[in-house]
């Protein structure tokens, strides 16, 4: 397996959003890893620290279509995937595709609009369709949804339901920069790179190039020591006192192919631990819960995962 080309074509993804985007590494390495495993992801940080932006350059640099949903409390399922418009030449009620309908997908604050609107994303993440009036509609290859959400401001918002949070791949909880990169932020603003990135940032990869990469990174090699490794971890979820609630099996398979992606992007056809615990953190943080006591403690669910991985042995 060629993965040389791969690797290249990642440095390069990372080269063209980083002429826009000020350090947020570890967020591109994932939002990358998301992509080549075809997973969504949920971007956690305050106003202002370039979720949005991150989404943008990202669908730039693949050269795929681009859509971007502002989630307000007054938005229906409707206004996200589409809904029926009459045809008077024909007399017949004709589907008109909603903004969902794209290949990368920015659903601006998720958190905003209610539980009916957020519950109409259920099935066209997991299942990658859309079912209207009986009919199903497909959507286009690759998809993927970026959700953004401020984790400070709680007024007017709607907490995302458990069974929600389980279909992104990863949550990504962007900091703030620090003093040199805040500098370079400047420098980048007086130069213009964020008003004119589509000027600067350039494709990198097309949508079948996409495709043909994710085939080649589900023939990664992983060790059933390493699958079993993963088991562990998830188990450790479910039985450990701390939490209220574990991981699901989803959580295993997201582990599993976001290893496997991480480990292609090195250059390497095989998984090893050092991928797994790369990943976990992001994969897990969204999907426990942590008992009431842990929480009146302190306790944080990153905390609680460093825990887990320390006490669970690592494959050699």
């Amino acid at each position: 397996m060629d993965l040389a080309n791969l690797s290249t074509s990642v440095q390069r993804i990372r080269d063209e959003i980083g002429k826009v985007i000020v350090g947020q590494q570890q967020m591109l390495d994932l939002l990358i890893t998301a992509v080549l495993a075809d997973g969504h992801v949920l971007i956690e940080g305050v106003p202002g620290v370039a979720k949005t932006l991150a989404a943008k350059l990202l669908a730039r640099s693949i050269d795929v279509q681009f859509s971007r949903i502002q989630f307000t409390p007054d938005l229906m399922p409707s206004d996200v995937l589409g809904t029926s418009v009459f045809n008077p030449q024909t007399a017949t009620f004709q589907f008109k595709q909603g903004p969902i309908f794209s290949n990368i997908i920015l659903i601006d604050e998720i958190n905003r609009s209610p539980a009916k609107t957020q519950a109409a994303l259920f099935e066209v993440m997991e299942e990658k369709q859309v079912t209207f009036d009986s009919v199903t509609y497909q959507m286009p290859a690759p998809f993927m949804v970026l959700a953004t959400q401020n984790p400070v401001e709680h007024e007017g918002t709607y907490r995302l339901p458990e069974a929600q949070l389980d279909r992104f791949m990863f949550k990504i909880e962007v900091k703030y920069p620090s003093p040199q990169e805040e500098i370079q932020i400047l420098q980048h603003a007086h130069e213009g790179r964020t008003v004119f990135f589509k000027e600067i940032v350039q494709p990198v990869l097309s949508a079948q190039e996409i495709e043909a990469y994710r085939k080649q990174i589900n023939q990664v090699h992983i060790e059933p020591k390493i699958m079993e490794y993963i088991a562990q971890v998830i188990a450790e979820t479910r039985t450990n006192k701390a939490l209220y609630l574990g991981a699901s099996p989803r959580a295993s398979v997201a582990i599993l192919k976001s290893s496997k992606a991480f480990a292609a992007i090195s250059g390497r056809d095989f998984v090893t631990p050092d991928d797994i615990i790369r990943v976990i953190p992001s994969v897990l943080k969204h999907r426990i819960i942590l008992s009431p006591e842990k929480e009146m403690e302190g306790v944080t669910t990153d905390e609680l995962i460093d825990s887990i991985l320390k006490k669970i042995e690592i494959p050699r």
